[in-house]
């Protein structure tokens, strides 16, 4: 009997060891994203974007020596539920940073659930002005653009296109509808909202009807114009009711934040003339020669048989900026790798990106796309060839200064500076 309690002692002792071990060679990160709800095809495309760097750091001996073991949840695009993931992400999982998106106020909760915890927010797809602007703080970081970059990469072809146009405005009713519908006003010309008029759409949770009664008062307006600020299942949905309804005849559209997860999804005829922006397509590699980037987007279709997304590439970039700011830090404590963070340049899957120090804003050249005709589209062999690039602009450019910040976070009451 006493043989036996020694060998389970024994093994029970061995089995802790290599727990012990195990936890010692390996760094865990938080992934919060959309497995379900709206934009649930955004979060399939940066789980795979989130997968392909962790292997890939991993075969490469990790960061620092420490083997990264992802640690998923679902946020099913509910800010409640996204605080709730990062307070468990950190609390119970002990996650030293946390990434995900693709709703911003999924992202704004999420990281200030990290905020309260010490550890680093990247979100990944975000774009409302906020997320870096009046709800920024010194843990978040935002790898993809900003509604107000967005915008102004648009506005050359707005105003070549539409100028003195009649606009409509259909919004998801959340911040970062509210920040892109000002934003893209603000750089088409359209601030007078007696002629230029818009309605809301729930978010989360809109259905059918709800776009059906939006798209139906648009009709009734009689615009030249209809901007279409939903994303993910609500904008291609959206977008197939109107095209259903005749409207996309006589009425052009614009999508101000456009994936090509959104675009496979309602598809080549719906799609067709379509106007919009992106901070990255997986034609950007190509068009511009940048090898890293078209190294992503072959390895990408092997392992998947599509091309990789904007939320793809941008999860997958984010794991390897945190592990470059660890290994320039030497360590995995927050505030050392913020300190790596900011001002650093690099380059990656395009051409050069920085993290701005005073918002934390990831400074990046953003394009305008118009969708390609369905002949087109379909002759690709993964038929996905939506975006051609219209134009491009520089992140200094596009994306709003110091001066701009300080005044919108001087509106919100918040201080010259990011908190800790």
């Amino acid at each position: 009997m006493k043989t036996v309690k020694r060998v389970l002692l024994s093994s029970i002792l061995a089995l802790s060891l290599c727990t012990v071990g195990f936890a010692q060679n390996t760094v865990k990160i938080g992934f919060n994203y959309p497995k379900t709800g709206p934009y649930s095809f955004e979060g399939i495309a940066q789980l795979n974007g989130a997968k392909m760097a962790t292997e890939e750091i991993n075969t490469a001996g990790g960061i620092m020596g420490k083997k990264i073991e992802l640690v998923i949840r679902d946020s099913e695009s509910k800010p409640e539920v996204s605080a709730k993931n990062v307070e468990e992400l950190i609390d119970r999982e002990n996650c030293q940073m946390i990434f995900g998106g693709s709703s911003s106020a999924v992202a704004i909760a999420g990281g200030k659930a990290a905020k309260s915890r010490g550890r680093i927010y990247f979100g990944t797809l975000t774009y409302s002005n906020e997320t870096t602007c009046e709800e920024g703080h010194k843990y978040m970081f935002r790898e993809c653009y900003n509604a107000w970059m967005g915008a102004k990469v648009l506005s050359d072809y707005l105003r070549a296109h539409h100028s003195g146009a009649k606009y409509f405005y259909i919004v998801a009713d959340y911040t970062w509808g509210w920040t892109t519908e000002e934003s893209i006003r603000t750089f088409s010309l359209t601030l007078d909202r007696k002629r230029h008029k818009r309605t809301l759409t729930p978010f989360p949770g809109a259905t059918d009807e709800d776009f059906k009664a939006a798209l139906s008062k648009a009709a009734d307006a009689k615009p030249d114009v209809i901007v279409l600020i939903l994303f993910g299942k609500d904008m291609s949905g959206a977008l197939t009711l109107a095209t259903e309804m005749g409207m996309k005849k006589n009425i052009s559209f614009v999508v101000p934040n456009l994936t090509l997860s959104m675009a496979a999804a309602a598809g080549p005829k719906v799609m067709e003339g379509v106007v919009g922006a992106l901070p990255w397509c997986w034609n950007v590699p190509y068009n511009y020669d940048f090898k890293k980037g078209k190294e992503f987007v072959e390895k990408y279709a092997a392992a998947y048989n599509c091309y990789p997304t904007t939320s793809s590439a941008s999860a997958y970039t984010i794991l390897y900026e945190y592990k470059s700011a660890v290994e320039r830090a030497k360590s995995f404590e927050t505030k050392a790798v913020i300190a790596a963070l900011e001002e650093h340049e690099f380059t990656l899957l395009k051409d050069r990106q920085q993290w701005r120090k005073f918002d934390h804003q990831c400074i990046q050249t953003v394009y305008a796309v118009k969708c390609r005709p369905e002949s087109e589209v379909i002759k690709d062999k993964f038929k996905q060839n939506y975006f051609e690039i219209t134009s491009k602009m520089p992140g200094e450019e596009a994306a709003p200064d110091y001066e701009r910040w300080l005044e919108e976070r001087k509106k919100a009451g918040k201080p010259n500076e990011l908190e800790w």
